[in-house]
């Protein structure tokens, strides 16, 4: 029995956050249930004497020689639940600071600290530093408090009582700190690992379809999707390859349109694509035990599209957007498709079938197809899309592909910016060499060899106006065990503040580029 398409949609929890900017008054801090102090390595006197029981601290730190880049403490205190300490070398004099991983990770590590007594109320102190680096401190944490209180779904008979985070402090600060696009970015992030975790029972196609047109409402998108019938008129062969193994006709390519109303009404300059593989028995060629176990995070690459869109929507950016989410099962079965078969995609290239668990290139092929008939001028795509990326990145970054070289410093430089990792591959024509077919347009994939990866994106750059700047994520990090930077749980969410941040602060610069 499938969950109703309410119960597949995350809690809103409202989390209040205040600011007191200047010298923290002593009856602000003693309110809190857990107290979070941040200083430099080497706090002056005067920064002591803000802190409640700063000279106890002083001897704290001393005696467990709370020293070195990133360093943290706890401590009991009878005004509150209890006070986490932390040093960080960047002191606002030069030093270096922890990059924006770094950073991250240590606040992550400083709020499961912090809400492992399950604080109604939390106060995080920041002194000592100079404002750049106070915002990106107060940022890292905001960030890192919303994710770790977040409730992943669960569907336990007797479920655990939550006790959330419910007001967040920010004392101690030089000035008050722009935070509307950080919890708009904490949010979308965490949408995205919820619809990641969601079992694939209860967010089936009918059901993602059903929740995609409950934001859609609450957001004021446009809709359409187009179901298998429409797609067949489109032509669009390679998508259809792939859900013509499932035992309901419920799969189809969600198209959803973002249009602030003061913008101009037109083709919009920017298409989000998503992988939306629900689960993946791998097909024909199944899958082994392991590898099929957590097939239902496949659609990693829809939930992230959908999330970066949500979270644009928030900050009610002033132009329009396209989101392209292709949603289906890769399942076994007497229709389902095989190695040799030739499909046609909906721009009339011939695709010879190599691999049926290289399902994911084979629906985006389709989607990519048409969102570029829309004339976008720059689309950027993110699926989990081969293991090949994980083993030469591992866990820890996701793979970006483009076919703008002159793009790839920045994609580095927006990642460690944002504190989401990822690196660039060669997308050379020689690639294409392992991809020739003697029957048909082009290989599927290779049969043997290294780079699949890489090959993955040179075949899904053919469905790709030459025009038009594509930028394809490949996530590796989609999930990690012990989680990643902020974020405390196997499902990262992982894309969702990398695009966001790509769009905010270089889209410009991604639509000028060229071929």
């Amino acid at each position: 029995m499938t969950a109703s398409p309410i119960e597949l949609l995350p809690p809103q929890p409202v989390l209040r956050v205040l600011q007191s900017p200047g010298k923290p008054r002593k009856e602000q801090l003693t309110k809190s249930d857990h107290l979070i102090v941040i200083l430099p390595e080497k706090p002056a006197n005067s920064l002591w004497q803000q802190v409640p029981e700063g000279q106890t601290l002083i001897k704290l730190t001393k005696k467990r020689k709370l020293t070195g880049q990133i360093a943290h403490t706890r401590m009991k205190n009878q005004a509150c639940t209890g006070i986490t300490l932390s040093c960080l070398s960047e002191s606002g004099k030069g030093n270096k600071t922890p990059g924006s991983f770094e950073l991250l990770t240590h606040a992550g590590s400083l709020s499961a600290d912090a809400l492992k007594d399950h604080p109604s109320s939390v106060t995080i102190m920041v002194l000592g530093f100079v404002p750049d680096i106070e915002d990106k401190i107060v940022q890292a944490m905001v960030l890192a408090l919303c994710a770790h209180n977040f409730a992943m779904p669960t569907f336990k008979s007797k479920p655990e009582k939550q006790s959330p985070l419910k007001t967040l402090h920010i004392s101690g600060t030089t000035k008050r700190i722009e935070l509307t696009r950080t919890l708009a970015e904490a949010d979308g992030l965490n949408l995205a690992r919820w619809l990641t975790a969601l079992p694939p029972n209860k967010l089936d196609a009918a059901n993602y379809r059903k929740v995609l047109g409950m934001l859609a409402k609450q957001y004021n998108w446009q809709v359409e999707f187009l179901d298998e019938k429409k797609l067949h008129r489109a032509g669009a062969g390679a998508f259809l390859a792939v859900a013509q193994g499932n035992a309901t006709k419920d799969a189809g390519i969600m198209h959803l349109h973002y249009q602030p109303k003061k913008a101009r009404k037109g083709k919009a300059p920017l298409a989000l694509v998503g992988k939306g593989i629900i689960f993946d028995t791998g097909g024909t060629n199944l899958k082994p035990f392991k590898g099929m176990l957590d097939m239902h995070t496949d659609m990693a690459g829809s939930a992230v599209a959908v999330a970066t869109l949500v979270t644009l929507s928030k900050l009610q950016i002033p132009f329009a957007i396209d989101c392209w989410l292709a949603i289906t099962e890769n399942r076994i079965g007497n229709k389902a498709y095989k190695s040799r078969d030739i499909v046609t995609a909906s721009n009339g290239i011939n695709i010879e079938v190599i691999h049926t668990d290289a399902e994911g290139r084979m629906a985006l092929a389709d989607t990519l197809a048409l969102a570029g008939k829309q004339k976008p001028k720059t689309i950027i795509d993110f699926a989990t899309l081969t293991g090949s990326c994980v083993a030469a990145l591992t866990d820890r970054y996701s793979g970006v592909l483009t076919n703008r070289s002159e793009l790839n410093s920045l994609l580095i430089d927006n990642g460690r910016n944002c504190g989401e990792r990822v690196w660039p591959f060669p997308m050379d024509k020689d690639f294409d060499n392992e991809l020739k077919s003697n029957v048909a347009d082009v290989l599927q994939c290779a049969a043997a060899g290294g780079g699949d990866h890489i090959q993955a994106a040179r075949f899904l750059q053919r469905f790709v106006p030459d025009k038009t700047t594509w930028i394809h994520m490949d996530l590796s990090a989609a999930t990690r065990t012990g989680g990643l930077g902020q974020v405390p749980t196997e499902i990262t969410g992982f894309g969702v503040r990398y695009a966001t941040s790509l769009i905010l602060d270089n889209l410009e610069q991604l639509n000028k580029a060229k071929a």
